[in-house]
């Protein structure tokens, strides 16, 4: 069975709970104290052993033990296989309000994995995500409303949350920012500078295209100046 990508098991694991650190209290919970052990001996290579106390901290209510429980479970890491329980513990994540719970959970519907196909009930899930500033669930919703998947066509909604995705340092969502803006409509104002701007931070990151686009507009725009 293929490995559950979208934030698999401990990738993200320090990262969020560091992200959840502002609302730590100077005494750790013991599910905490579970969770940062069962992390360490994930990145340790330690799998079977963090597993069993993933699933112990997430049976005390943290979520984001609940979370890396279910991807384990998902990925069949530190033992076998479970679909069924793993779903389980993604969706009391994603319950519990952790965002990228959100985001995997919606994705999960979007592309059918695990569970049937279901568009509109991953952008329920995106929108929560997103609501909430979540850069891949923005992007994801975005490109739901441009294609018309799981919800109407509107390339205006569309625009606003590439535009978020973008101001959140997404590269791809970056990109189509510049592009909405270097083409306008769908009730956006055509400006090659700002256009120019995003094609800029997109080849920042890496972005051949975007780079491409952002000498052609750079040309142009010498081109259009006064003699």
């Amino acid at each position: 069975m293929k490995a559950f990508q979208w934030g698999s098991a401990v990738a993200l694991a320090l990262v969020l709970a560091l992200s959840g650190a502002a609302h730590a209290q100077t005494q750790l919970k013991s599910e905490d104290v579970a969770t940062q052990n069962a992390v360490a001996n994930y990145n340790a290579g330690n799998l079977i052993a963090a597993r069993s106390e993933f699933r112990r901290a997430a049976q005390k209510g943290s979520r984001l033990a609940e979370f890396n429980y279910a991807m384990m479970l998902l990925n069949g890491e530190g033992g076998p296989a479970d679909i069924d329980e793993g779903k389980v513990w993604l969706r009391r994540a994603a319950d519990a309000n952790m965002t990228h719970a959100q985001y995997v959970y919606g994705k999960m519907y979007d592309d059918g994995e695990f569970v049937e196909k279901d568009p509109a009930e991953a952008h329920r899930w995106f929108l929560r995500a997103a609501n909430q500033g979540h850069v891949q669930a923005e992007l994801a919703l975005a490109n739901q409303f441009l294609d018309g998947r799981g919800t109407a066509r509107d390339n205006s909604q569309a625009f606003n949350w590439y535009k978020k995705a973008a101001q959140g340092g997404d590269m791809t969502a970056q990109y189509v920012a510049g592009s909405f803006y270097e083409r306008g409509g769908d009730g956006v104002e055509r400006n090659l500078n700002v256009a120019r701007a995003y094609y800029a931070a997109a080849a920042a990151q890496g972005d051949p295209a975007a780079k491409l686009k952002y000498q052609q507009l750079s040309a142009e725009l010498e081109r259009s100046k006064p003699q």
